[in-house]
């Protein structure tokens, strides 16, 4: 969940929590996903949709940076850094900044989620007039995910609308991902809005919560929120 990025300096284990966290939502947009999420995995995006400008502001371990990702511009130019910490940016904050999404842009995208999704798994958790609750075990990453069979995704699905929205992902207990690493807890929650008029469902926030340590004396603890605001359908201007 790419979810876009931001210009926190944040341990590299946390961030790659983050990270493989923040990655999925509307993942069902049918009462009978065994038969229709298929084509709706293929067609999904993680991020806000193209074409759509928007402010992020990003808030984690007593650091914040507000970011305008303006939809109109090339993509190697439409990343603005507004505030850094609660002011104006300095020059030096400025040029890492752009230095730092440049390399991002270069990077690739991110491992999706979506392709994580157990479907023979899936479960209803509660279904009501208009909303329905869906629970998924995930398959492994890869051969070294150690990570995987310790989380559920949770999704919420709007009937009226056939739209996602919440996505949760959330350990059922403590668990080691790696070496002198322990998990207590790990949880991630992705909201959308539901479409209205010309707007689609578009994401609003992702809240991450981890409690662990590595090598039984450094705290892993941390917490992050993404908010996502201000949209503007740039192909309209």
């Amino acid at each position: 969940m790419h979810t876009a990025g931001s210009a926190l300096s944040l341990p590299a284990k946390m961030l790659a929590c983050f990270l493989w966290c923040a990655l999925a939502a509307g993942i069902l947009n049918a009462t009978s996903p065994l038969i229709d999420v298929a084509d709706v995995l293929r067609e999904f995006r993680t991020d806000p949709p193209r074409g759509w400008s928007f402010t992020q502001t990003t808030g984690a371990q007593g650091q914040s940076t507000v970011e305008r990702s303006d939809a109109s511009k090339p993509e190697f130019d439409r990343w603005t850094l507004l505030q850094k910490d609660g002011r104006a940016p300095t020059a030096d904050e400025l040029k890492h900044y752009a230095e730092s999404r440049s390399r991002r842009s270069r990077g690739g995208t991110a491992p999706r989620l979506v392709e994580q999704l157990d479907l023979t798994s899936m479960e209803t958790v509660e279904d009501a007039s208009e909303r329905t609750t869906y629970r998924f075990r995930l398959l492994p990453g890869d051969r070294g995910d150690r990570t995987a069979a310790f989380l559920r995704a949770t999704i919420v699905l709007h009937k009226g609308t056939r739209t996602i929205e919440s996505i949760a992902l959330g350990s059922t207990g403590p668990f080691s991902p790696t070496l002198g690493v322990r998990i207590e807890s790990m949880r991630t929650v992705m909201t959308y809005s539901l479409p209205n008029g010309d707007a689609p469902s578009l994401p609003l926030k992702v809240a991450t919560h981890v409690r662990g340590t590595a090598f039984w004396l450094k705290s892993l603890d941390a917490d992050m929120t993404v908010t996502f605001a201000d949209y503007v359908n740039a192909r309209k201007k």
